[in-house]
């Protein structure tokens, strides 16, 4: 018997039904290579169905401290196109893995001590998810579609937690995920026990979040005052600036080299203050989230882009890689074949990858803003948290801020601080059902850059309490 095995019958014999969960068997993960350490929870991997031929592949961790009564709790990471088990095994999942890709270790701050927590490939064609025909175009509503119906999948799955309360929390692109997919939830006819949904550093509105990088590039010293003085110059009109679709060609230039410094001169595009990995020449080290700035590109056409050269006095490329996000030590765990053998992976899909070349490169961006999405939840009676690293400029704090902001809810607690581990650990106000929060010194990814803070976030949003 394998010590998971072990770990699984004390499980039992503490109350954790093993009747009820028998039928969960097939997809359960006894054990797991590289662990050396006995899990107080259980967990599963295997695939949930949506639209039809399409399989999602599902991660789901049981709560360790009360798993029939604590929340379900769905993560997803964003791209599009990118994985959400790099937030399992990067940010807030139980364990991560080791620089040598080989071993893991415990993370205290996961968030599944206190929530079951489902990790979610979305859409098909990323990660370890597939569709029987290997066509991957997809958009907006048709990965909320799916979503929905892979939530169904998992609650017919494991029945016993349907009572449980359930949330959903989305990072990046999952700005666009976690309000779409939360929309399906609350006003369909599924029997889910919804509660509420969180976005980290999410992309809420891509005229916001363009206009405030401006100001948070100026702000946080990135530009010369030679640089912002022309661009109020030429971007501005009787004190009203308009940095995201700007029809003048002096603007469209002025904003090219500000976007340039930001995202092409060797900063660290998600943690203003942390190194890039690589150095400032890095340019292929990882593609994680690379998928975020193609889309952001798009829509930023009218700034010529390829037109201006960068500060480094090169042109850069559509969709080129972040230089700065080292995933290696994941990707190497993942595509080892006794680990995919434990996860219940087939043999036949590809090695596993961060993000998705085929998805992102076909991805249909449908929500330029989901300003409805959030209106018409809130309008239910949803719960609703916009959390930010303040120091991220892929989705900063700013722009999430005029987007809850112009929601034009009633202020109910006033702006200040919150207390994690006796330090301030960032602000937060109150409208009504939804939270507007940042956390200090966080980049983009706030679980793992600022774990105890996270945790702290997470079991208050979670219970309503205050922060």
């Amino acid at each position: 018997m394998t010590s998971m095995s072990v770990v699984s019958l004390v499980l039992c014999f503490l109350g954790v039904s093993c009747l009820t969960w028998a039928n969960y068997a097939p997809d359960e993960v006894t054990e797991l290579p590289g662990m050396s350490f006995k899990p107080n929870y259980r967990q599963w991997s295997g695939y949930l169905k949506a639209s039809p031929g399409k399989f999602l592949h599902y991660w789901f961790v049981t709560s360790q401290r009360d798993p029939l009564k604590d929340p379900v709790v769905l993560w997803l990471n964003g791209g599009p196109g990118c994985s959400s088990l790099d937030g399992f095994l990067s940010e807030n999942g139980p364990f991560h893995v080791n620089d040598d890709g080989a071993t893991l270790y415990e993370n205290k701050f996961s968030w599944n001590g206190i929530a079951n927590v489902l990790y979610l490939e979305s859409p098909a064609g990323v990660g370890y998810s597939y569709s029987d025909d290997q066509k991957y175009k997809t958009d907006d509503d048709q990965v909320a579609d799916d979503n929905y119906l892979a939530l169904q999948s998992f609650f017919a799955k494991f029945p016993n937690f349907t009572q449980n309360e359930f949330f959903i929390i989305g990072e990046s692109y999952g700005g666009i995920y976690a309000p779409t997919l939360s929309q399906r939830v609350a006003t369909g006819t599924a029997k889910i026990n919804f509660k509420g949904f969180a976005v980290g550093n999410g992309l809420s509105s891509y005229a916001l979040n363009d206009q405030s990088l401006i100001y948070f590039g100026y702000y946080h010293g990135l530009f010369g005052e030679q640089l912002w003085t022309d661009l109020n110059t030429n971007c501005c009109d009787k004190g009203t600036c308009n940095f995201f679709n700007n029809s003048k060609e002096a603007c469209k230039i002025l904003l090219s080299q500000a976007f340039s410094i930001v995202y092409d001169s060797g900063l660290n595009e998600y943690a203003l203050y942390m190194d890039c990995e690589g150095g400032v020449g890095a340019k292929a080290y990882e593609r994680s989230m690379s998928h975020l700035f193609r889309n952001y590109r798009k829509h930023w056409d009218t700034f010529q882009l390829l037109k201006v050269p960068s500060v480094t006095g090169q042109t850069p490329p559509v969709g080129v890689v972040p230089p700065c996000i080292n995933s290696t030590a994941q990707m190497n765990w993942l595509n080892r074949g006794d680990v995919r053998k434990a996860l219940h992976i087939p043999d036949t899909l590809p090695p596993w990858d961060i993000c998705s070349d085929v998805v992102g490169g076909q991805y249909t961006n449908i929500y330029s803003t989901v300003k409805d999405v959030y209106l018409k939840l809130l309008s239910l009676g949803v719960r609703a948290l916009v959390y930010n690293g303040d120091t991220d400029m892929a989705c900063n704090f700013l722009g999430d801020k005029w987007f809850v902001e112009q929601l034009n809810q009633k202020t109910t607690t006033k702006y200040q601080s919150w207390i994690s581990d006796d330090q301030i650990a960032g602000f937060y106000e109150q409208y009504g059902n939804i939270t507007l929060l940042t956390v200090k010194g966080a980049g983009h990814m706030v679980p793992q850059w600022a774990p105890g803070p996270a945790l702290d976030m997470f079991q208050s949003f979670l219970s309503n309490k205050p922060y």
